[in-house]
């Protein structure tokens, strides 16, 4: 199982990085002979989108190694960790962006505006929204079926690789189309198009460090969690739930109340019943620890009268 999962990683992400290898080329070419800022800055943007591909296949092989004695969770946090670095160099391409598209606006004010882009700088902005809107589509896909948070992340990298590519493409086509007194929608562009990577790049590192300080699941998912363990006949009571996630996997932590003249062999196949369903129903990486406690009566451990 885990096996197909790598694979179904590798061959997305190699495919995704195959798509940035030929638009960073092109992109860079067509922003250099069609004397596009908002090209370059897409192309440096392709680029990134490169790298990024690089870290998720190291990162989700590293996650992968199995339990040693040093790590009793396994290496899961490193998909998370892989999704961290990708969103600071999507917050870095960002940033880089919006600084040199400011730049450019002032130099216009100040009455030197940028040349006007050629067709050459429309035809790569047109053809990287295509190709990168599809990697999003076929990342997403596997990222989703894989659990994988790098890969969903990577996705996400292509996406605004995309939006990026349609700002780039209004203002090279603004420019193009309404002469070279309005060259400087060609930067404006830039600057709208960093803005929505910006935030793309906040929205996953938060997601990221999320994970990373142990925030616990959504409470829809705990409550499921819940539901699973109380329709085992004898459990009475769920509490002190703890959830976390790890990498693609989850962990969950719980004390079950049951019958206090239950057998020692009667509680455990009960658990070991519950611990079953939750595998089933989330994985069977998941790692379930439960605490049998004995039912309350009047707020105390005791057996039922009938049987004290």
């Amino acid at each position: 199982m885990e096996q197909k999962r790598d694979k179904a990683i590798y061959r997305v992400t190699i495919w995704g990085s195959l798509i940035n290898v030929g638009l960073l080329v092109f992109k860079f070419a067509a922003g250099i002979l069609g004397h596009s800022a908002a090209m370059i800055a897409d192309a440096v943007h392709s680029l990134s989108d490169f790298v990024t591909d690089a870290i998720v296949l190291i990162f989700v092989k590293l996650s992968n190694k199995p339990v040693d004695e040093d790590h009793d969770y396994g290496h899961g946090k490193y998909e998370t960790l892989a999704s961290v670095i990708i969103s600071v160099a999507l917050l870095g391409v960002g940033m880089g962006i919006l600084a040199n598209g400011i730049v450019k606006i002032w130099q216009t004010i100040d009455g030197n505006p940028p040349a006007q882009p050629g067709t050459i700088a429309l035809v790569a902005a047109l053809l990287s929204i295509a190709l990168k809107e599809w990697a999003y589509r076929f990342t997403i896909k596997v990222g989703r079926q894989t659990q994988s948070s790098a890969v969903i992340t990577n996705a996400w990298h292509h996406r605004s690789d995309a939006l990026s590519s349609i700002g780039t493409a209004v203002g090279i086509g603004g420019a193009i189309l309404l002469g070279s007194q309005w060259t400087v929608l060609d930067p404006i562009a830039a600057v709208v198009v960093s803005l929505f990577i910006i935030k793309a790049a906040l929205s996953i590192m938060k997601q990221a460090v999320d994970e990373l300080m142990e925030k616990s699941l959504p409470a829809d998912v705990e409550a499921e969690i819940c539901s699973i363990a109380e329709s085992e006949p004898c459990v009475s009571e769920v509490h002190n739930l703890r959830t976390r996630r790890i990498g693609s996997n989850i962990a969950i932590e719980m004390h079950v109340r049951m019958p206090g003249d239950l057998s020692l062999i009667e509680s455990h196949n009960h658990a070991t019943n519950i611990e079953r369903a939750l595998k089933k129903r989330f994985g069977e990486q998941t790692h379930v620890a439960l605490h049998v406690e004995p039912s309350k009566i009047n707020g105390k451990y005791e057996l039922p009268k009938n049987n004290s």
